[in-house]
């Protein structure tokens, strides 16, 4: 489609002459004689370019260019007057007006203008197009009580620079809300730079957060920026930061403190303004216990802390969450849209969700290219869930022993799960040790290997 240029000046002969200059250059021009003209024409349709002059009859260009501020915000505006005044070309700027070209008009330049000004425009919108799919991205979905908190609670630490400390299970959201936090910060045009600690092997944990300098160490072949340094005026994310080695922590400790560090080998140290957000899956309190965590990092980064729920204590959102992620898969796949059944919504329900909205998110994407029918049947969910609602649907037991055995039975699998048939961390978490979970699985009927 062409870009739609508007010509508003009050002399026939450069309304006649610009038209056919810029339509020869491949535009679709229009023109009109007064400000008020312009305004009425902006109101049946988009234009992508207003050429407008400041001096013109009844409403002049600049009280024209601020009700078009408001009127149809993002529309590309050049200026053009016969008697320009430096104060008229601030003014004209300060309203948003792209450029301010002089009479008599050099029509090779105002070709040239027209095409910076609709350039920029065209990038404007893909930035505000690429802003907008970002934002649906990272938003923060759920209607529950907790999540309706998060969100307020992301709303009033976002502006701020103080640290957060995400606490919450794998797969809950962390880095959703630090991309929130991030994104509604005062820092949201500036760099968001991510580091899991618990992917990065420790001996390469120092240079990735830090940098180093050539030759520093065998294999350093070359300068290395670190992402503190990339996070300059911007953001830096700590995921699994309870990972971290004593010795790294101490280093972090000191750049957050002195907001300086030095990379590895270098004898100067680098100045950096950086707002620090940290995750962590861990119990930090006991790793602090363990003596694996530093007491002093942690009351540095704990200034604001987050808390993400776990998917099982906010069932009312699954609904939402599955809809969602059956558009989103639905769309990627190029498939026709798909529903969940009654049936298969009430056994999402009773699942306990050991791997969180992640786990959801990777069934349900499992669910849009595996299954044909526009409804998602029951019996189409992975076996785990469908085990779930098998144990849970069980109603009547004919005694007391019967009933207590289907409970433990139950909550043993439910763990079981939960910890990923982990027998070591499920027997913790039971408070057994691993020996007596072998035996009480063996007396209830469960393989280890079910």
């Amino acid at each position: 489609m062409k870009p739609t240029v508007l010509i508003v000046d009050d002399e026939e002969g450069i309304r006649r002459s610009l038209s056919g200059v810029l339509q020869d250059e491949g535009y679709e021009v229009e023109a009109v004689a007064s400000g008020e003209d312009c305004l009425e024409r902006v109101t049946c349709s988009a234009v992508d370019l207003i050429l407008l002059d400041v001096w013109l009859p009844g409403m002049d260009g600049i009280e024209t260019l601020r009700r078009l501020q408001q009127q149809a915000p993002g529309t590309a505006v050049v200026m053009i007057s016969g008697h320009g005044t430096i104060e008229t070309a601030v003014r004209a700027a300060k309203l948003g007006a792209f450029d301010f070209i002089e009479k008599p008009l050099s029509l090779d330049k105002t070709v040239l203008v027209v095409k910076n000004a609709l350039a920029q425009h065209r990038l404007a919108r893909e930035n505000l197009r690429l802003r907008e799919q970002l934002q649906e991205k990272y938003r923060i979905m759920g209607e529950s009580v907790p999540m309706k908190a998060l969100r307020q609670q992301i709303a009033m630490a976002a502006p701020t620079n103080g640290r957060v400390l995400i606490y919450g299970e794998s797969g809950t959201g962390k880095e959703l809300v630090a991309h929130a936090l991030h994104a509604q910060s005062l820092r949201a045009g500036q760099e968001f730079v991510e580091g899991n600690c618990a992917a990065i092997p420790e001996t390469l944990l120092e240079s990735e957060l830090f940098g180093h300098v050539k030759g520093s160490f065998t294999g350093a072949a070359e300068d290395k920026v670190g992402k503190f340094q990339k996070a300059d005026g911007g953001t830096l994310f700590l995921d699994e930061i309870g990972d971290m080695s004593l010795k790294t922590q101490s280093k972090v400790l000191r750049a957050l403190e002195e907001q300086r560090f030095e990379p590895v080998g270098a004898t100067q140290s680098i100045s950096v303004d950086v707002r620090v957000i940290a995750a962590t899956n861990k119990n930090l309190d006991e790793e602090i216990s363990y003596g694996k965590f530093r007491e002093d990092l942690f009351y540095r980064l704990n200034v604001i802390p987050f808390y993400v729920p776990a998917l099982r204590e906010r069932t009312e959102d699954i609904p939402q969450l599955a809809r969602y992620f059956l558009e989103e898969f639905a769309r990627a796949y190029g498939r026709r849209p798909k529903q969940l059944s009654e049936e298969a919504l009430a056994i999402l329900y009773r699942y306990a969700w050991p791997g969180n909205v992640r786990e959801l998110k990777n069934i349900v994407e499992r669910l849009v290219i595996t299954c044909p029918e526009e409804t998602i049947a029951s019996s189409q969910l992975p076996p785990e869930l469908l085990r779930t609602g098998e144990r849970r649907a069980a109603g009547t037991y004919g005694s007391l022993h019967e009933a207590r055995a289907a409970y433990e039975r139950d909550l043993i699998l439910r763990k079981l799960e939960e910890h990923r048939w982990n027998m070591t961390r499920t027997a913790a978490a039971l408070g057994l040790e691993r020996s007596h979970l072998y035996r009480k699985m063996k007396s209830l009927g469960i393989n280890p290997r079910e």
